[in-house]
């Protein structure tokens, strides 16, 4: 059976126009002129709302099977559903077991049925001493693997150096298959830390904080990554990019046409160290969010195209993790809570500077469905393409309260935000799942396995 759905503004690969969808189980069958005859039935007709692809976020930690009170399948999924994210790839660390072998997938799998309201993927893991795991959790269909080249936070998780690196870039040549880093190295970390400490820094201060993850610590990092993905040829993602100390080396790289990605995360994008209050350990994450001066910087690297995409980092815990009565960054969980709310931030953003939305297509649909190996069923309204989409209002305002937030914990540095720009619907396959603050039916999400 067939469905149309039509708006004067549709986000094409070709950019914003009128234009129809035609949907035949579950995929986009043909995209037309908007004027052009339908199939039999009254079409879904959205006016002059903008239809989006479903977003696609990369890095999400939804820590199901074992951390379910932190986040899990069902509160995460349904956040996004809220936000227009019609796809998620978990990240490996929070959930027990961590996901770094095809054990600990297939008990992620397991724990995921019946409770997602969109489709998701899972990334694999790299940790020291699994090297000879990554070629069978490829095989069983994770789209790609991360590592930390710091402490996680996560014991089971164990970071890596470079001889671990080579070890896992060597298994991963030639697989088409990209390796995720989190791009800080511990040593100016960990030297900046002990210098604050001497000094009897005051850990309820932002400031301390900030000092305590330098810009060096990413920038040696990522100098690291960038040498390994030239020699071994193998594309190497740096996840949540926070200094823009390392734009130059980024655009060398890119010069050299070294096989590197790049992506920042909305937080980057829209706080600035300056406003964050002390003891505002909703804040906390690490990388940590630096001045507004690095952040307009990220937003230019992002316009010229040397960052590629932006993602949420979602990264919740339990209220008492944060320690907010206390409000010492140093004893804070560091993570931040946000799922839901990245497409009006950055719409609210994008909006200030001038942006077009066909921008936010590229950044948060297209390319990162490129990266997780959905192209053609991922993000993009085209032929071929699995039907999601989002029916977004680009002029509504209104401020973020706690009811807005449908992760586990309404503990977010959103919270009072003015934005502009709300989601009306949110279609998974040609099937509405939300619809103005109220979800719809049943969970139909399911896996998608990379091609």
């Amino acid at each position: 059976m067939s469905q149309a759905f039509r708006s004067t503004r549709v986000l094409t690969p070709q950019g914003l126009k009128p234009a129809t969808l035609i949907v035949e189980d579950e995929r986009i069958a043909d995209v037309r002129a908007w004027d052009d005859a339908q199939p039999a039935g009254k079409p879904h007709d959205f006016g002059d709302s903008i239809l989006l692809p479903g977003l696609v976020d990369t890095h999400v930690h939804i820590n199901e099977p074992g951390r379910t009170e932190w986040e899990g399948f069902w509160t995460a999924t349904r956040a996004a559903a809220a936000g227009g994210v019609t796809t998620l790839v978990d990240m490996p660390l929070n959930c027990v077991p961590e996901t770094i072998s095809v054990d600990a997938l297939e008990a992620k799998r397991a724990a995921a049925q019946g409770k997602t309201w969109v489709d998701w993927v899972a990334w694999g893991g790299v940790v020291r001493g699994n090297a000879d795991a990554l070629k069978p959790m490829a095989a069983a269909g994770v789209p790609g693997f991360k590592c930390f080249l710091v402490h996680s936070g996560i014991d089971g998780f164990a970071w890596v150096d470079e001889p671990d690196l080579r070890l896992a870039l060597d298994k991963l040549r030639g697989t088409g298959l990209p390796l995720l880093a989190h791009a800080e190295v511990a040593g100016p970390v960990n030297a900046a830390t002990e210098a604050l400490n001497a000094s009897q820094a005051d850990w309820r201060t932002y400031a301390t904080y900030l000092a305590s993850r330098p810009d060096t610590s990413e920038v040696e990092a990522i100098a690291l990554l960038i040498r390994l993905a030239e020699e071994f040829q193998t594309l190497v993602h740096i996840v949540h990019l926070a200094s823009a100390q390392a734009l130059p080396l980024l655009a060398g790289a890119r010069k050299r046409r070294v096989p590197i990605t790049v992506e920042t995360c909305t937080h980057y994008l829209w706080f600035g160290a300056e406003e964050i209050p002390n003891g505002a350990t909703e804040f906390k994450c690490a990388p940590p969010i630096r001045t507004a001066a690095n952040r307009e910087a990220l937003w230019n690297a992002l316009r010229e195209g040397l960052i590629d995409m932006v993602t949420t980092d979602h990264s919740p815990c339990p209220p008492a993790m944060k320690g907010r009565g206390e409000g010492r960054w140093d004893r804070a969980w560091g993570g931040i809570a946000g799922l839901g709310l990245a497409l009006p931030v950055m719409w609210t953003a994008m909006a200030r500077r001038g942006i077009g939305i066909a921008d936010l297509g590229r950044w948060m649909a297209t390319a990162p469905a490129q990266l997780a190996g959905l192209t053609g069923r991922k993000g993009a309204l085209a032929a071929g393409a699995d039907a999601d989409f989002v029916v977004f209002d680009p002029d509504i305002q209104w401020t973020v309260t706690p009811e807005h937030l449908h992760f586990r914990h309404k503990l977010s540095p959103y919270v009072g935000a003015k934005l502009q720009g709300r989601v009306l619907e949110t279609w998974l396959r040609g099937r509405a799942i939300f619809r103005k603050d109220g979800f719809l039916g049943e969970p139909c999400g399911r896996e998608s396995v990379r091609r």
